[in-house]
């Protein structure tokens, strides 16, 4: 039985939104993985339908108030993101002005989240690999805190899940994320820069 190919959609995509992390569902829910969270929790949020698979990843396409958007998640392992995010832009000929990474943060406090407009990778595997994959570091990228009193050593702590104490402060940093996202395909970055980091 053949499998049909999702339809085109009849509009231009004009942000890319990437979240990072691990494939595989030993990975899921991990600290490593809050990237993949917020791209799940926006797309259903506004029922895009990540269903598709190119360049080494999943996506979906959709329209948030008439604003084309893909949404993608690279299943490239984290260190090779920057493999799959590349070609994704010069497909739907988006430059890295309107690109946001969502990736986790290990010197933030668990829960915490800000968005730069752009930035080097701060020692972040995914952004070196996102960098020099772009040839810039000029695109939007919005950190959420995975830090924890009880850290481990940082390989294992990165791929572990987080405390049951934790979660809430979690959920709510994805929905501040996914409010974010929104509020920079209505009015831009600067305006994202405003909603995330205003506290």
């Amino acid at each position: 039985m053949l499998r049909r190919k999702p339809q085109q959609p009849q509009f231009d995509v004009e942000w890319v939104i990437v979240g990072l992390g691990n494939p595989g569902p030993e990975y899921a829910r991990t600290r490593h993985n809050v990237g993949f969270d917020v791209i799940d929790a926006f797309a259903a949020r506004h029922k895009i339908k990540l269903d598709r698979a190119k360049h080494r990843a999943r996506y979906g396409i959709g329209q948030v108030d008439g604003v084309g958007v893909a949404l993608v998640k690279p299943m490239t392992y984290m260190n090779l993101s920057g493999q799959s995010i590349s070609p994704m832009l010069r497909d739907f000929k988006v430059k890295p002005d309107h690109l946001i990474v969502i990736a986790d943060e290990l010197d933030f406090a668990v829960g915490k989240v800000k968005m730069r407009p752009k930035g080097g990778s701060a020692g972040h595997n995914g952004h070196k690999s996102i960098i020099q994959s772009l040839g810039t570091d000029e695109y939007a990228r919005i950190r959420i805190g995975i830090n924890s009193e009880l850290r481990e050593e940082t390989i294992d702590f990165v791929l572990s899940k987080f405390h049951p104490d934790e979660r809430a402060d979690i959920d709510r940093a994805i929905e501040k994320c996914t409010a974010g996202i929104e509020a920079a395909l209505s009015g831009g970055i600067e305006r994202a820069l405003i909603a995330i980091n205003e506290d």
